[in-house]
C-alpha cells in the first residue's frame, strides 16, 4: 500500500524527491500519512479535494485484497 500512494503521489508533484509516506499498521487496519513540499500540497488534494479522494478510492480498492481498511491522511 505504501509503495502504492508514493508512486501515485510522486507522479503528480513537481519535487518527487520531498514525497514521504509513512506506514502505520494495526491489526485490521492501516494508516499512510503523506507529506508532500508546501507547494506540492495543492496539486495532491486537487479542487474541491476529487484528487486526494481519488487517491483513497485507488487504496481502498487496493486494500479490499488484503481484507484491511486503509486510512490515508495528507499531512502538512
Amino acid at each position: 500500500m505504501k509503495e502504492l500512494v508514493e508512486v501515485i503521489a510522486k507522479s503528480l508533484v513537481d519535487n518527487p524527491d520531498d514525497v514521504r509516506v509513512n506506514e502505520i499498521e494495526g491489526e485490521r487496519s492501516i494508516i499512510l500519512e503523506l507529506k508532500v513540499a508546501p507547494d506540492d500540497m495543492g496539486k495532491v488534494i486537487g479542487k474541491q479535494g476529487r484528487i486526494a479522494k481519488a487517491i483513497r478510492t485507488v487504496v481502498k480498492a487496493a486494500a479490499t485484497k488484503e481484507e484491511k481498511r486503509v486510512v490515508v491522511e495528507i499531512l502538512q
